[in-house]
């Protein structure tokens, strides 16, 4: 994701009237995609005693407890995917309020990485230190840190192999947090010391359930204390998402280099370009809504699809089939793929309606769901994982099943989107309401507050 989108060279010529215009109304837009990853309040489930929701009141600066702790922040790599940038996030609101930050990224590429390198320092620049996996500087932080945070699963490989001994020192001032939702994460070299951190950190109440019930049935090991978290939207994002000037600058650049008018409806898949991310069932979902709209005579705008997170320089299998499928429909000037990229916010702003099609079991939360809903977008999703705990069903978007079997519902609902235009726009509104209701920055914050407080405490009575 570090190199330019395939949609940004007929940018050039009016790009600095927009960067003028952004940067002189105080707005950011460069963001991390976030693919990690969300349902309406009658879908929350009671858990155990051991699982709290977290209940959030308004104040300031929710973490300036943090002030002066050292944290060590380990994940198991340093990419654009969801999980290693939100624990960037973690960290940046933790050197905020004081807090010094230590970043340990477990595998990293044998060549050199623009990726890698461009994240570093951005980390760099905002006063975290990063250091080897390996070695004696990364053991004595470990031992001296108030707050060891683990990010995923694969993460816990670390333990064993840098700290060894020294583990059991460790694992009472240790926060798991956990994204993930595919079963081939269940390995108890990974997982094996969970049963003994100080609590687990996880984003859905779905993927809540599911590791405990997973852990214990093939695992055969017991989830710690396990916190719910929801994640929020960034300040930066919001200030875009919330200034009509900024919007609408964007939307006419990105819909100009992809000859996409501002009349046309574009529905957009954002997330790195994968099997599970479900980008071939949603431009089969899609070519059968232009094939409906063409049978039933519908008088509607001219629809148009994009994929934002591709990647052709790595020559998958699975993009090459996305891009003959394409060419196979006779659908190329309906359906646009962009590079993987940091700035996801022209996107959001030019675009009619997010599709948020992972499949299986979904996502574990799903961040580009809420960061859409910020610009007023409905949301075409699967009822599966995190998701239902942010759109609304019939509300703030529709909801089509995972698998083939949800590629019919999901045209259908491609066609509603397209012919009921006042439905379309107040789902966008309620949206928009719904994460100015919950999922902001300063909810996340005074979430993961109450956790840090209580993992800390925990940590202290126990060592």
């Amino acid at each position: 994701m570090g190199k330019h989108s395939t949609a940004s060279i007929p940018f050039q010529k009016r790009w600095p009237l927009m960067f003028l215009v952004l940067f002189s109304l105080s707005t950011a837009i460069v963001f991390f995609i976030r693919f990690s990853s969300d349902s309406s309040s009658c879908n929350t489930r009671n858990y155990e005693a051991n699982t709290h929701q977290i209940q959030v009141g308004s104040f300031a600066n929710p973490l300036n407890f943090m002030k002066s702790k050292l944290v060590l922040l380990v994940s198991h790599e340093l990419s654009l995917s969801g999980g290693p940038l939100l624990l960037m996030e973690l960290a940046f609101l933790l050197r905020g309020v004081g807090a010094e930050v230590v970043w340990i990224t477990n595998q990293k590429p044998t060549e050199p990485d623009e990726v890698t390198y461009s994240l570093e320092h951005k980390m760099l620049d905002r006063g975290v230190q990063v250091v080897s996996a390996k070695g004696q500087k990364a053991i004595d932080t470990a031992l001296k840190a108030d707050l060891v945070i683990l990010n995923t699963a694969v993460a816990g490989k670390w333990l064993d192999a840098v700290l060894k001994e020294n583990v059991p020192r460790i694992l009472p001032k240790v926060l798991w947090w956990i994204h993930e939702m595919r079963g081939h994460y269940f390995k108890v070299e990974y997982v094996k010391h969970l049963p003994f951190v100080a609590g687990a950190m996880i984003d859905s109440y779905t993927t809540a359930e599911y590791w405990k019930n997973r852990t214990r049935e093939r695992l055969g090991i017991k989830m710690p204390e396990t916190y719910v978290v929801h994640l929020g939207n960034s300040k930066e994002l919001m200030e875009v998402a919330e200034n009509s000037v900024a919007k609408r600058v964007l939307r006419e650049h990105v819909r100009e280099s992809l000859g996409v008018r501002n009349e046309d409806l574009l529905f957009a898949a954002i997330n790195s370009v994968s099997r599970g991310k479900g980008q071939d069932l949603f431009l089969r979902s899609f070519h059968e809504s232009l094939q409906l709209i063409q049978e039933k005579k519908l008088q509607v705008p001219s629809l148009h699809a994009v994929i934002v997170g591709s990647d052709m320089n790595a020559q998958t299998k699975f993009e090459t089939e996305l891009r003959n499928f394409v060419a196979e429909k006779k659908i190329q000037d309906r359906v646009h793929f962009v590079n993987k990229t940091l700035n996801v916010a022209p996107y959001l702003a030019s675009i009619d309606v997010l599709v948020q099609n992972s499949q299986a079991r979904g996502e574990c939360f799903g961040r580009i769901t809420i960061e859409a809903m910020a610009f007023q977008q409905p949301v075409l999703g699967t009822a599966a994982g995190g998701t239902m705990e942010i759109v609304v069903n019939g509300t703030t978007g529709w909801l089509h099943q995972a698998g083939k079997e949800g590629v019919t519902p999901l045209a259908e609902n491609i066609v509603k989107m397209a012919t009921h235009v006042e439905r379309r726009l107040t789902m966008g509104k309620k949206g928009y309401e719904r994460v100015k209701e919950r999922f902001m920055e300063h909810h996340m914050s005074q979430r993961i507050a109450l956790v840090l407080k209580e993992v800390l405490r925990k940590s202290n009575s126990r060592t």
